[in-house]
C-alpha cells in the first residue's frame, strides 16, 4: 500500500477558508468572550451555519460518502473515503483560531458523532439532518457523573421503560457537559439541539447494560443545574443538567433496547469515543501549532532564528528546545492522522485512537508551556493571547478520558487485558 503524506487537495481548500475565518473571526474575538464566559458568539455561529451549509457540511458528524456510480455500463472504483481525516483538519484548524469558539461550532460536535457512531439510519437521518436547517444548531454528550468521570462503567443515571406509554424515563445528574447549555436551552437564535445522555437500563447486568438516548431540548424534568466557571476554554459552556422523570420516545435509545449477557450495548456506545477521542487530539494539537507559531514569531523579531539542519550540539539551547516542540506536535499530528484514516478505511482503531488523544494531550501541555517558559513576561500577560492558549490546552487531557485512563486502554489494547484484569 502506498502511503501519501499530500494534503488531498479538497481539504486544503478548506483549510484555507477556515483559517480566514480563524483569523478574522476568531482570534479577534477570543480576548472578549475569555472574560466574558457564558456570552454567545452569535455572529460567529451564525456564519460558520451558513458557510458550513454552503459547503454542504451542515453537521461535523462526518458524512456516509456516496459511491462513484455508473459510468458508461462500468463501475468506476469507489474511493476512499477522507470523512474523518476531513473533519480532523478542519477542527485543527479551528482550534487553532480558538478552541472555546470550535466547541460551539453548529453542527452537532459530541452529540452528533455519538448518534453518528451508535445510531441507525432512520436515527441518523432524523436527528443530523437538522443541522443542515434554518438555524445553528448543537449536540452535547452527557456522560460524566460525580461517581463516574472516568470509569464509564460506573455511571448512575437510569433509564427505565414505561411499557403503558413507550416511553424511556431517565433520572440522574451529569456534570461537566461540554455545550450543554446551548445544546438544550431553546434559545430563540437556535435550532432545536438534543443531548446523547448514557444511562443503565439494567444496572444489575454491569457495563451490558449501558446505552445513550437521544434527549430533545426543552424535554420536560430536564434542567440546567450550573454552569462551570473555567480555566479555559470559556467560550464554551460547561454544564451541570439533571434528570427527574424525563421521558423520551422509545426510539430515542441508540442501540438495542434488550440485554444481552455481553457487553455489546456498552461496546457499541463506547465506539463514540474511537471516532471522536482522535478528533479531540485534533483541538489539542490546533492549540500547540498556535502556541508554537507565536513562540517562533516573537523570537524571530528578536533576532533569534531557528538553524535547522546543524549538529544538535552546535544548536542554542532555545533552538533546541523549539526543534524539540516542533518534533512533538509532528509526531502527534500524524499519530492522529492515523487514527482517523482507520476510521474512515473501516479498520478498528481503539488502540490508535486513545494513543493520539494521549499524545496529544501531553504535547499540547508541554509547548503551550515552554512557550510561555521561553518568552517569559510576552508570555505571561495578558498582551497575547499565548496565556490563553496554555490555559485552553490542559483539557486536551481531561475530556474525553483523561491522560490516565487513555494510557490504561492503550495498556490493555497492547497486553491484552481486560479492564477487570488492567485498572
Amino acid at each position: 500500500m502506498t502511503i501519501e503524506f499530500e494534503t488531498p487537495k479538497p481539504i486544503a481548500q478548506t483549510q484555507l477558508v477556515l483559517k480566514t475565518v480563524a483569523e478574522e473571526m476568531m482570534r479577534s474575538k477570543s480576548r472578549y468572550f475569555d472574560e466574558h464566559e457564558h456570552e454567545i458568539p452569535w455572529d460567529y455561529m451564525e456564519f460558520m451555519h451558513t458557510a458550513m451549509k454552503a459547503m454542504g457540511a451542515g453537521s461535523l458528524a462526518p458524512k456516509k460518502e456516496k459511491g462513484n456510480g455508473h459510468d458508461g455500463g462500468e463501475q468506476k472504483e469507489k474511493r476512499p473515503s477522507i470523512a474523518y481525516q476531513s473533519l480532523a483538519s478542519q477542527i485543527e484548524m479551528l482550534a487553532w483560531g480558538d478552541v472555546g469558539f470550535y466547541l460551539i461550532t453548529p453542527g452537532g460536535g459530541l452529540g452528533a458523532a455519538a448518534v453518528a457512531a451508535a445510531g441507525n439510519d432512520a436515527q441518523k437521518e432524523k436527528y443530523l439532518a437538522r443541522f443542515s436547517g434554518e438555524k445553528p444548531t448543537l449536540a452535547a454528550m452527557c456522560m460524566t457523573e460525580a461517581g463516574a468521570g472516568s470509569d464509564t462503567s460506573s455511571i448512575r443515571t437510569r433509564a427505565m421503560l414505561d411499557e403503558k406509554t413507550n416511553e424511556w424515563i431517565l433520572n440522574g445528574e451529569k456534570i461537566f457537559v461540554t455545550a450543554g447549555d446551548k445544546s438544550f436551552t431553546e434559545y430563540e437564535k437556535l435550532g432545536k439541539g438534543f443531548l446523547v445522555v448514557w444511562a443503565s437500563i439494567d444496572p444489575s447486568a454491569g457495563r451490558a447494560g449501558m446505552r445513550s438516548f437521544v434527549v430533545e431540548a426543552g424535554t420536560p424534568g430536564v434542567k440546567i443545574a450550573k454552569l462551570e466557571h473555567k480555566l479555559g476554554i470559556r467560550a464554551s459552556d460547561t454544564a451541570s443538567i439533571s434528570l427527574v422523570d424525563a421521558r423520551v420516545p422509545f426510539d430515542a435509545i441508540l442501540g438495542s433496547p434488550t440485554v444481552e449477557k455481553t457487553t455489546t450495548g456498552f461496546k457499541g456506545a463506547m465506539a463514540t469515543f474511537d471516532a471522536t477521542r482522535p478528533l479531540v487530539a485534533a483541538s489539542g494539537l490546533g492549540v500547540a501549532r498556535a502556541a508554537l507559531e507565536f513562540l517562533k514569531e516573537k523570537l524571530a523579531e528578536n533576532g533569534v532564528q531557528i538553524r535547522y539542519g546543524l549538529p544538535r550540539q552546535k544548536l542554542s539551547n532555545i533552538e533546541r528546545e523549539v526543534i524539540d516542540c516542533e518534533i512533538m506536535l509532528k509526531s502527534a499530528w500524524l499519530l492522529t492522522l492515523k487514527a482517523v484514516w482507520m476510521a474512515d478505511n473501516k479498520k478498528s482503531n481503539a488502540l490508535e485512537s486513545s494513543m493520539s488523544k494521549v499524545k496529544a494531550g501531553d504535547v499540547g501541555t508541554k509547548i503551550t508551556q515552554k512557550a510561555v517558559e521561553i518568552l517569559g513576561p510576552l508570555g505571561y500577560n495578558r498582551e497575547f493571547l499565548l496565556e490563553k492558549w496554555f490555559r485552553d490546552a490542559k483539557i486536551t487531557d481531561i475530556y474525553e478520558g483523561t491522560g490516565q485512563i487513555n494510557r490504561l486502554v492503550v495498556a490493555r489494547q497492547i497486553l491484552g487485558y481486560s479492564g477487570a484484569e488492567l485498572r
